[in-house]
């Protein structure tokens, strides 16, 4: 069963103290009811199905139950466990490093899927493996002493000799050929201790344990044959029925085996046991008969069916084994294909991969019983992350033996799986096949789902005309699921026309997005009501720059446990603080969310957050950070993505604006739109719409023209775009001498640049320079508002261009109150001025005399003055030195 062994080690926390009540808790309580059916929270409806939503759950719990005490998880004996469970052992190995948490875990060292694991686990980080050599005779001694409760001086040296011998110093078959040794009377306790009688000792664990159990009541015999039939666990109930045996009889019988040290209760559930050993049943069964094993088997198999109706839970998979090794082999197969499409309706993808490969591989009473397990095998296999595996069933839906509609809906199932894994061009194919098989006349109900795989895959592809082709196939499917009742894809279509409308018409996707949040509603699918929302977020803060929306659905997502789309409205919403100039609440937000969509692989949010914090600093005209971001993001293929025109537009252009470095900035954002026509975005942010149209009218390249035709594009109406071309239309009025018009555009500027603090500053400096050569506005004023700024965000260039412009102006800059206060205490303590603060941030970036200057207004034979005094104070050798100096230490006030 999927989770067994962390189940088994978190259950003290349900007798004991519950769930820790830590709020950080509260989003990953619908995962980790998947350990502890006790937590399950019955309001909560997250993301279930998704295994590293459940492993980052259990990462979190861990992190709260090690904090300020530490703590340690044990997981023994992975060679037996599930597929689930090596995978979220799988992600605390990649990322336990830095907290209070010790994860051990034990596995033999025989070929599987564990020792794949361990061997792996070797090459990262805070992983240590360690491989027990075999145990000498001293540690034979020990254990044997260990075992008999003696002194090691105390055990006699011819039983070690021999348990060493018949042994080779396996632990295991140590403690199996002692058991035998003292049941057989070859070691006994006497008066004066242990001694070692003359009884030959069994060479082999089988022998040892045949003899064992030899030595007990045949009554006990049967029902310890039974329960290897079993397997390594067994209920005491369906023991009872097979031997026929009352309940005092089998007790006493089981009190005899447990003696035996053969069997052993299996806490915490109660009227279950299981062997010691898993070789254990091995060597019972090796002594039954082909014939014997199948009859137990069948028999055990009845009273399953029997005592539990519909086999709930593990028992139809028990079932189905006990149905196979009797050699009923259709039932077994039906019984494992339900098993497995139990597993995964239950969010146990691996599992139910190999359940319902069991029941594809074997015979089956009719071709529809097998083809019947196709579907959701190939759910499975996508699940699991097994998307060759799935791809190559392909052929398997071929067989004419299915029925058009039948092959149909199985290569539409391969078509959602190659475009979960953004294999487009097989999507496509598979969806060619199933319209080559539906034929042009197909009803509804069979083409609508095709048509809205269809229109996400259009979308992919270089045609000029994907928008439309994608728009054609999401009104086909979305008239089409409404004639055939199929509400979730209605609601994929509909998801689909809001994101295509919102490049058009905001009103229009607005629309499409109310009638999804109202069908899913309707029809109580919790999930999409949620996207529903968020999507209506992310376009009211297109239109406004306001965030409530956003906020309130990404607060209800963690609410209600749906943790992946809690992170994804985590990420947009990172951006979205970005350009509002809240650059704490960025950082605080990226903090917390980028970590978790990089350990749960989310590539494209991972390239969405790398976007945003490059542009967190380019907005603050600090270039380092801006470049190690993007750095990164070229490590995530992030450049040549559908982000690349942030990358130049929202980050480059921005941070060489704040450098002063204008003709930089047009030319990445003319990179930004170059990029933009080879991967279309569906959020037009990146400067073609209204910062590039400002700058080209600045630099009187661009007139009513392009100020016109970026004004009547659906993009030019989002409030990021508009307040450049507010500008923009402010600076071509004031140039044709209407200044009450072009102060008339101002004041709209400055409506709509309300949620955009840096952005709003940053265009009453640009708009200050232009009104004062034309002689309109108020530029003393807007300069005063804007170098108060960038001064207290220390950005330099931007604030000495605003003084400069100031004293063009005949006016004064306001002097700021702190001056040297405002330094880093180490700086200050050195006697740094101000001045030398800000060209010691420069020498951080490796920057010449003649580049400091113009960033920051001065003569390179004044930034010399500066460095030879710097170099003095921190006593470092030479500029090098200086220039590391700068990077190593900190040059600015903490936030």
């Amino acid at each position: 069963m999927p989770f067994r062994p962390i189940s088994e080690a978190l259950s003290p926390l349900t007798s004991e103290s519950g769930l820790p009540t830590d709020p950080e808790l509260a989003p990953h309580r619908a995962s980790l009811a998947r350990f502890l059916p006790e937590w399950r929270d019955t309001t909560a409806f997250g993301d279930e199905e998704s295994l590293l939503v459940v492993a980052e759950g259990l990462l979190r719990l861990l992190a709260v139950l090690g904090r300020g005490v530490g703590c340690l998880i044990v997981l023994e004996d992975l060679h037996d466990a599930d597929a689930e469970t090596l995978a979220i052992v799988d992600h605390l190995a990649d990322n336990l490093v830095g907290l209070p948490v010790v994860l051990l875990t034990t596995a033999r060292s025989q070929a599987g899927p564990a020792r794949e694991l361990v061997l792996g686990g070797g090459r990262r980080s805070g992983v240590t493996i360690v491989e027990p050599g075999r145990l000498d005779p001293l540690g034979v001694r020990d254990l044997v002493a260990s075992c008999l409760g003696a002194r090691p001086e105390d055990v006699p040296g011819a039983a070690v000799d021999r348990l060493f011998r018949d042994s080779g110093g396996l632990p295991f078959v140590v403690e199996e050929l002692l058991d035998g040794m003292v049941a057989e009377g070859g070691l006994v306790a006497g008066p004066s201790g242990w001694s070692v009688q003359d009884v030959p000792v069994p060479v082999t664990v089988v022998l040892s344990i045949s003899h064992r159990v030899d030595r007990l009541a045949p009554e006990a015999g049967a029902l310890l044959a039974v329960a290897a039939v079993l397997g390594r666990r067994f209920p005491l109930s369906v023991v009872r029925a097979v031997c026929g045996l009352d309940g005092v009889d089998l007790l006493r019988h089981l009190r005899s085996a447990v003696d035996a040290r053969l069997v052993a209760p299996d806490h915490p559930a109660p009227e279950w046991y299981s062997f010691r050993h898993a070789l254990t049943a091995d060597a019972l069964l090796a002594g039954l008969g082909a014939s014997e094993r199948a009859e137990l088997a069948r028999r055990a198999a009845d009273v399953l069916e029997a005592e539990h109706p519909g086999l709930p839970g593990e028992w139809c998979s028990a079932t189905a084994f006990l149905r196979l090794r009797s050699g009923d082999l259709p039932t077994a197969a039906g019984l494992f294909a339900e098993a497995g499409r139990r597993m995964l309706a239950d969010g146990a993808p691996a599992t139910a991969v190999d359940l319902l490969r069991r029941a594809h591989d074997l015979p089956s009473p009719d071709d529809g019983a097998r083809v019947a397990v196709l579907e959701p095998l190939l759910n499975a296999l996508a699940g699991a992350g097994r998307v060759d595996q799935a791809l190559a069933l392909a052929p398997d839906l071929d067989d004419p033996g299915l029925g058009v509609e039948r092959q149909a809906s199985l290569h539409t199932v391969l078509a959602r799986v190659a475009v979960r894994a953004g294999l487009w061009a097989r999507g496509a194919e598979e969806i060619a096949v199933t319209r080559a098989l539906l034929g042009p006349d197909a009803a509804p109900r069979l083409t609508a789902e095709v048509d809205v795989i269809a229109a996400a895959l259009a979308l992919r592809t270089q045609d000029v005309d994907r928008g439309t082709v994608a728009e054609r196939l999401a009104r086909q499917a979305l008239l089409d699921a409404g004639r055939a009742d199929l509400p979730e894809v209605a609601c994929e279509a509909l998801e689909l026309l809001g994101t295509l409308a919102r490049q058009q018409d905001l009103t229009e996707s607005d629309g499409h997005f109310t009638r999804m949040g109202e069908l899913a509603h309707h029809h109580r699918l919790r999930s999409v009501e949620l996207r529903a929302l968020a999507r209506s977020g992310v376009n009211e803060n297109l239109r406004s720059g306001r965030v409530v929306k956003l906020r309130r659905a990404h607060l209800h997502a963690f609410q209600v446990g749906a943790v992946t789309e809690g992170y994804l409205l985590e990420v947009d919403l990172v951006m979205v603080a970005v350009l509002r100039g809240e650059f704490l609440r960025a950082a605080e937000l990226a903090d917390h969310c980028a970590p978790v969509v990089t350990r749960m692989r989310l590539g494209d949010p991972i390239r969405h957050v790398l976007v945003a914090k490059a542009a967190m600093s380019a907005h603050r005209g600090r270039r380092a950070g801006m470049a190690g971001a993007l750095a990164e993001l070229d490590r995530w293929n992030g450049r040549g993505s559908h982000r690349t025109p942030l990358a130049h537009g929202l980050c480059e252009a921005f941070c060489a604006l704040l450098e002063e470095d204008r003709p930089q900035a047009v030319r990445a954002l003319d990179d930004a739109i170059a990029s933009e026509e080879r991967n279309p975005a569906d959020q037009v942010l990146a400067g073609r719409y209204g910062l590039r149209v400002l700058l080209g009218v600045l630099a009187g390249v661009a007139g009513w023209r392009e100020y016109e035709e970026a004004a009547a594009a659906p993009a030019g109406a989002l409030a990021w775009n508009r307040q450049f071309l507010h500008l923009a239309k402010a600076v071509l009025l004031g140039r044709a001498g209407q200044s009450a018009a072009a102060a008339a555009a101002m004041v709209e500027h400055l409506q709509v640049s309300e949620p955009f603090a840096m952005a709003r500053h940053l265009g009453l400096r640009l708009a200050a320079e232009a009104a004062l050569t034309d002689g309109w506005g108020a530029p003393a004023n807007w300069l005063r508002e804007a170098e108060a700024y960038f001064h207290q965000d220390y950005v330099p260039a931007v604030t000495n261009a605003c003084r400069v412009l100031l004293g063009q102006a005949g006016v004064s800059a306001a002097p700021h109150r702190g001056g040297t206060g405002d330094l880093p205490a180490p700086l200050r303590s050195r006697g740094v001025t101000v001045r030398e603060h800000e060209v010691l941030r420069l020498l951080a970036e490796r920057l010449d005399n003649v580049e400091i200057g113009k960033r920051l207004l001065i003569s390179p034979r004044t930034v010399e003055k500066h460095v030879a005094s710097l170099l003095a104070k921190t006593a470092q050798p030479d500029r090098e030195a200086l220039n590391r100096f700068a990077s190593d230490h900190p040059t600015r006030r903490p936030e």
